[in-house]
């Protein structure tokens, strides 16, 4: 048991585009929404991972307009201080089966939350439902199926324009955005449809994703095809817990499929990653991985079945029923706003952030301004190495900081 769910993180780990607790205590420090405290106890991330490196650090709750509490956290100056001074804030949105603890789990100076902090940012980190710090709701409980019907449609509805509103109000700013990959895949979807345009002075997506029709996985196609096909009413899973035993059965079964060969997680999954430190990646299993709803991956897997980007598929008569037509809506990347800054920085060794796949999104953005689409890439580097890479502060987040300071 204990070598399945290692597989399972290290799964995880590389599928962070299909991307040790639990949850919190249900009322533990949370009476009111905005700025919490917790225990003595030290519950929450800023205790966990951004206060013991000696950076102040802000626990806020976010409720979303349809119930869901959110946990934000702010890290509003570096570790040598800076109080007083006018900061631009920053909001970090992680990817899938992880949370925000992904931006901070390399040392300070190699972790793009810190890193940030350090350089004259207000940063703040979002974390979506599901996940360990984000699992409450004002009706619903998480063990219920209902708390797990969404996908990222939702996330684009409801999350995003509730963390993204909040930072708004709190600093009077417009925000950089920094999204990895569903959290490119939500902000390029919200940009589309006109969402939350005027808070956003620009936005930086690493191993973007938004057309997955050229993964070079074979475990991720496989994957693709049982989500989209019977396997989830096999299971019967709402929630899709990477660490429950029903996940250790669909892996089995996933691995057992001809052609998949699961001895390598890491290069099967998402390429050769070039640059990750052995430490970063235990730390990484002893703290993730997170919860989806199993609805999520089934829609990020009819994406990949597809081959365009489109709202979920419920089927033709449901579709009827839910968006008065037989297909479900499609996002056109093409309403993007042109003169919305954007630095996208993607890997030739990402075996899902695929090299054809970036080419096809970036045709959607062919008609922007001038000088305002920024396009990084970088020969060596896959999908995890993008967020915890030791070389990622020498060739990306730099990057992204003097693209911000130029916007």
């Amino acid at each position: 048991m204990a070598s399945c769910l290692r597989i399972l993180s290290l799964l995880t780990l590389l599928m962070l585009v299909l991307e040790p607790i639990r949850v919190l205590g249900s009322s533990r420090g949370r009476r009111h929404f905005g700025l919490i405290s917790y225990g003595d106890n030290g519950a929450g991330m800023c205790a966990s991972t951004v206060a013991v490196h000696g950076y102040k650090c802000q626990e806020f709750e976010v409720k979303t307009d349809d119930g869901y509490i959110l946990s934000v956290q702010r890290i509003p100056e570096g570790r040598a201080g800076g109080g007083g001074q006018i900061r631009q804030p920053v909001l970090l949105q992680h990817g899938v089966l992880v949370d925000g603890a992904t931006w901070l789990l390399n040392p300070p100076e190699q972790s793009l939350g810190t890193i940030l902090a350090d350089n004259g940012f207000d940063v703040w980190i979002s974390n979506i439902r599901g996940t360990r710090y984000s699992r409450r709701h004002v009706a619903l409980d998480s063990n219920d199926s209902e708390y797990w019907n969404w996908s990222w449609d939702e996330l684009i509805v409801h999350d995003l324009p509730a963390v993204i509103d909040f930072i708004f109000k709190q600093t009077g700013q417009k925000i950089h955005y920094v999204g990895h990959s569903m959290g490119t895949l939500i902000a390029l979807a919200s940009f589309s449809e006109g969402r939350q345009i005027d808070k956003v002075k620009s936005a930086a997506l690493l191993s973007p994703i938004a057309y997955l029709s050229h993964m070079t996985t074979a475990l991720g196609e496989v994957a693709a095809r049982a989500f989209v096909g019977e396997i989830t009413t096999i299971f019967g899973l709402a929630e899709f817990n990477p660490k429950g035993g029903p996940v250790n059965k669909l892996l089995k079964f996933l691995c057992a499929q001809p052609g998949v060969d699961c001895y390598d997680l890491m290069t099967a999954l998402t390429g050769k990653n070039c640059c990750l430190n052995s430490s970063t990646v235990e730390i990484f299993l002893n703290e993730e991985p997170q919860s989806t709803s199993t609805k999520n991956l089934v829609h990020l897997a009819q994406t990949v079945r597809d081959g365009i980007l489109s709202k979920y598929d419920y089927g033709s008569n449901k579709n009827m029923a839910h968006y008065g037509e037989a297909k479900p809506p499609m996002y056109n990347l093409g309403n993007i706003p042109r003169d919305l800054p954007l630095f996208l920085s993607y890997g030739g060794e990402d075996a899902l952030s695929d090299g054809k796949d970036v080419e096809t999104l970036l045709d959607y953005l062919k008609f922007h301004d001038v000088g305002k689409l920024h396009v990084q890439y970088i020969k060596n580097y896959a999908h995890a190495d993008f967020i915890m890479g030791i070389t990622a502060k020498d060739l990306v987040y730099n990057q992204i900081i003097s693209f911000f300071r130029n916007t």
